[in-house]
């Protein structure tokens, strides 16, 4: 095959967009060039996307625009939305390479796309997944498994099975749910951490980046003749997770629990007990480092204000799971006696939680489904004890969650593999330790 051209969501859906050219860009099917330097306004109406000037000078409309530049192109995008819906949800201005689709959405809404190379698109993501200050080792891997990742999303395009409906018993309410590629009809990826981050050219500020790139062209992991779904989160706590616990019940042999460290003395912490210890302790494990020089220096500034991935806790209250509960779902489950652990991975992480009310109860998972009912955004994971405190056996003042863990933990956890690449091991020997009995191939 060749290299794929890339459609990618920069704006999934909003009013405007606003953004300034930096290279020589034309509008497809028009004559009038406009020129590096030009800032432009894009707005939706009527089912239209109207063109204009910073100024409102319009210049062009349809449902949908195509610019294309004149060369490899560069625009600057205003005020781009980073980390939707995560506890570090922000605005930055950030440029691009390649060209700019816009798209009208309906309800006066549009997107807007970027079409890229997927090699130039790759050198982006594995500077803003991980600061490009990594080692070479960790870059190299990350590569392999960013392309691996998104040229099986582009194979299983509709092909993976929907969550099942919500169920009812009497007074029980079974929500099972993930999340995948439901948002994305108009494009292959989006730029965000639902997909994977691409925070454009900005982010590649150092040319091993490109190194690691180049010296990866092309190459993939391969399992059963297919491409790998090559998942991965930024700390495993300590265990992976199997594909499974994050989506839909068909396993990937290359994406299974195991611990996160040298050796294969497996774990199974499915039951509470050994989850409890487990979770509640510091066992060894690459990913279990406070070396914060080593932090600053692997991790982008998006995540160095987290410093509590490894452990961690949370307290909330009966009243905000709630409401929690209620504005995501529209169960209202009366006031909550109880969080209960219905069933857990060989990681530790919950696949199921029952949410236990006065009026109602709510059965719940997958794992990405119990962490947003349980905040205003998410949790870092699923992989937490439930301690009640205060109040009554029979209705606690509030419930601490002890935790492990940043992420679903499945396939590569990338503190663990920077950790990995600083000890000297090669990006092959960190693909074989996260994805195993996966293949390396070239395929183009």
């Amino acid at each position: 095959m060749s290299e794929p051209t890339l459609q990618v969501g920069l704006i999934p859906s909003a009013r405007r967009a606003e953004f300034i050219l930096q290279s020589l860009y034309r509008v497809r099917g028009e004559r009038r060039a406009l020129p590096a330097g030009t800032r432009l306004l894009a707005e939706a109406e009527g089912g239209r996307v109207l063109l204009k000037k910073w100024d409102g000078t319009p210049l062009f409309s349809g449902a949908t625009l195509e610019l294309r530049p004149a060369d490899e192109g560069r625009f600057h995008l205003l005020r781009m939305t980073v980390g939707i819906a995560f506890h570090w949800e922000h605005q930055e201005d950030l440029s691009f390479s390649g060209g700019i689709r816009l798209l009208a959405l309906g309800d006066d809404l549009l997107a807007l796309v970027n079409t890229v190379p997927l090699e130039t698109y790759l050198a982006s993501v594995i500077s803003s997944e991980m600061s490009a200050e990594n080692s070479l080792a960790l870059l190299k891997a990350h590569a392999v498994i960013s392309r691996s990742w998104l040229l099986a999303q582009l194979a299983q395009r509709d092909a993976a099975p929907a969550p099942p409906a919500p169920t009812e018993a009497e007074g029980v309410t079974r929500r099972i749910k993930w999340y995948d590629r439901e948002d994305h009809e108009r494009f292959d990826v989006c730029a965000d951490d639902h997909c994977q981050r691409y925070q454009g050219v900005g982010r590649v500020a150092n040319p091993r980046a490109l190194q690691a790139v180049r010296e990866t062209r092309g190459q993939v992991l391969v399992s059963g003749g297919a491409v790998c779904d090559a998942r991965f989160s930024k700390s495993c706590g300590g265990v992976t997770a199997r594909f499974s616990t994050a989506w839909d019940d068909a396993e990937r042999p290359y994406l299974q629990s195991f611990p996160d460290r040298d050796g294969d003395d497996a774990v199974d912490l499915r039951e509470e007990s050994a989850a409890a210890t487990f979770i509640e302790g510091n066992p060894h494990a690459w990913c279990n480092t406070d070396d914060a020089p080593l932090l600053a220096r692997i991790l982008p500034a998006l995540d160095r204000g987290t410093r509590d991935f490894w452990r961690w806790e949370a307290t909330v209250t009966p009243a905000q799971v709630r409401g929690w509960v209620l504005a995501k779902t529209g169960v209202e489950l009366g006031a909550v006696r109880a969080l209960r652990p219905l069933q857990r991975d060989p990681s530790g992480r919950l696949v199921l939680l029952a949410i236990e009310g006065e009026a109602h109860t709510l059965e719940v998972g997958k794992e990405l489904e119990i962490r947003k009912l349980l905040s205003d955004t998410h949790l870092y994971s699923s992989a937490f004890t439930v301690h009640p405190e205060g109040g009554t056996p029979e209705a606690p003042a509030s419930f601490r969650l002890v935790g492990a863990g940043w992420g679903h933990g499945v396939g590569l956890c990338q503190i663990g593999a920077a950790v990995m690449a600083e000890s000297g091991r090669g990006f092959e020997e960190i693909l074989s330790h996260y994805y195993r009995g996966a293949a390396l191939e070239g395929w183009y």
